[in-house]
């Protein structure tokens, strides 16, 4: 009995191994093909449109009501011992620091993370895939690289916005509703929020777009089982991608801000 429960358990880690294992060598073949081969940019650039352009309505309304409830909880807090004058500040920081690039990477992975899953595992599934190397297509070149290019280069790009509308509802909910000094408001922001803030924050972006479009392409192509496969890995991808960027952006915190 305890041999079996050893075995089945060294099984089950050694699968888990191989698992991470692949999955970091995915990304490892990637980023040799993007270094070692010319770059697909008219994929890239439709990319960009599908990944950045078409997820800026969400981006802006996301910041602006995060930021809004953001200077709206804030001030019933620091009403208590008169420190209205620092909501401007804690909202701007609080939208480049974190808040901005992690509800982007969110939004954005459930937007347009699901679709690359859903895209590349409906490929794969129809034997598309298998088409495109009996044509000497590279796929890594074809599919892989412009997605993952693509979303590593817009989303600080979605962030910026994401932080701008954020501070902007702040301001207009600290201001015309809470009826705190808009020149204030304005003031403090410039006397405590830095460049670093911003540019941490568009690290952070970044890195978030590389999460979702690496785990989104590999469980497209990992993708089995018919159409109920597909769904399966449109879920795995949210879920698994959205975890990641919440552990790394804990680390990425830690190390960027310190």
């Amino acid at each position: 009995m305890l041999l079996v429960l050893i075995h089945g358990l060294g099984t089950l880690v050694l699968s888990k191994c191989f698992v991470i294992g692949d999955f970091f060598l995915f990304l490892w073949i990637a980023f040799k093909t993007l270094f070692i081969t010319k770059l697909n940019l008219k994929g890239i650039f439709i990319q960009i449109e599908r990944i950045g352009v078409n997820s800026l309505g969400i981006v802006i309304l996301t910041g602006t009501f995060a930021g809004a409830v953001l200077a709206l909880q804030s001030y019933i807090g620091f009403k208590r011992f008169g420190g209205q004058d620092f909501i401007g500040p804690v909202v701007a920081l609080s939208m480049t620091r974190e808040l901005g690039p992690v509800l982007t990477g969110l939004m954005v992975t459930g937007r347009a993370g699901s679709a690359i899953a859903a895209e590349i595992g409906t490929m794969q599934i129809t034997e598309q895939i298998d088409a495109l190397r009996t044509m000497c297509i590279n796929i890594w070149q074809y599919l892989i690289v412009p997605r993952i290019f693509a979303s590593t280069f817009i989303m600080p790009f979605l962030s910026l916005f994401t932080m701008f509308f954020g501070t902007l509802g702040g301001y207009l909910i600290g201001v015309y509703i809470l009826h705190i000094n808009g020149e204030e408001y304005l003031i403090n922001i410039k006397r405590y929020v830095e460049f670093s803030d911003v540019l941490n924050g568009l690290i952070k972006s970044a890195m978030f777009g590389l999460i979702f479009s690496w785990v989104g392409c590999y469980k497209g192509i990992t993708t089995e089982g018919g159409a109920r496969g597909v769904g399966r890995a449109t879920t795995k991808t949210v879920v698994l991608a959205s975890v990641m960027i919440l552990i790394v952006n804990y680390f990425l915190t830690a190390l960027l801000f310190e």
